[in-house]
């Protein structure tokens, strides 16, 4: 591996998630949250250096399908259980990011996002040119990043002054998102050559042809987003239940009824600003 693979210490991607994981410590008091920062960042960490992060870029499709599930239905959702939603209210407070969270938050709209982003980040192209630069190969995991942590918005509804899903609703939609995630798969089973080019290196190092990698990765996009999306939202469904909440019943909750106050009191203002007489 040392001679296909050399060692990199990738010092950008090390000193931003250390500085993110410092940056939680201090501005979230919560253990649990903790936690769950903790996990998220060292997941991220472990998929994103040498040498799974290396493999991912310039080896292996498989490997770079697994990351990306790793990033998304892990680091994502366990990064956003880890803020508070105090601070979630103030990261989303200004009206500009308010007015683009309500409305990246609409699970329709979430799922078609997702499904673009998420797939333009897996075609030959892009895939290709992150292997050739570490600089797009970091570009595409951002992105990833921010793909995943809106797929799960809706889901987790911790999002203060978006639209919330019942419990069965948000069942449902983490059941469907799992086809979404896998929407290359097909391609990669069925396809009769591999598709590609910038990885190599697959026979010698993992001792596996590059048709035979891709096949593996439609496998591991399937497998590995139906079985943990669908234990997911059993969850949910169950949770629902074991609370005494009707799994039909959307909650209320006091983040949500002061981001609407907010808002009528800019409506208020934006109408009286309107109405006022020029000088």
């Amino acid at each position: 591996m040392a001679a296909l693979l050399p060692f990199q210490l990738h010092p950008f991607v090390v000193i931003v998630i250390v500085a993110a994981g410092a940056a939680h410590h201090f501005l979230v008091s919560s253990p649990r949250e903790r936690s769950l920062a903790r996990y998220a960042l060292l997941a991220l960490l472990l998929v994103t250096i040498w040498p799974l992060g290396d493999v991912a870029a310039k080896v292996s499709l498989s490997v770079a399908t697994a990351q990306r599930l790793v990033i998304m239905l892990l680091v994502a959702p366990l990064l956003l259980l880890s803020l508070p939603t105090t601070a979630l209210a103030r990261l989303t407070r200004p009206s500009p990011v308010d007015f683009v969270v309500r409305k990246l938050a609409h699970p329709g709209l979430a799922l078609v996002i997702v499904t673009l982003v998420g797939t333009a980040t897996l075609i030959a192209p892009v895939v290709d040119w992150g292997a050739r630069s570490e600089v797009a190969r970091d570009l595409i995991l951002v992105v990833v990043l921010g793909v995943g942590v809106l797929l799960w918005i809706p889901a987790l509804a911790v999002m203060p002054g978006t639209r919330r899903l019942s419990p069965m609703a948000r069942a449902g939609y983490v059941f469907g998102s799992a086809l979404v995630v896998t929407s290359l798969s097909f391609v990669w089973i069925f396809a009769r050559h591999p598709l590609y080019t910038g990885l190599h290196g697959q026979y010698a190092l993992l001792h596996m042809t590059p048709l035979f990698d891709q096949q593996l990765a439609g496998f591991v996009a399937k497998f590995g987003s139906y079985l943990p999306m669908g234990w997911v939202a059993f969850f949910i469904f169950a949770h629902a239940e074991d609370q005494g909440a009707a799994v039909e019943e959307t909650p209320l909750h006091w983040a949500d009824v002061e981001r609407e106050l907010l808002r009528l009191e800019r409506q208020r203002a934006r109408a009286l600003a309107r109405h006022r007489p020029s000088p």
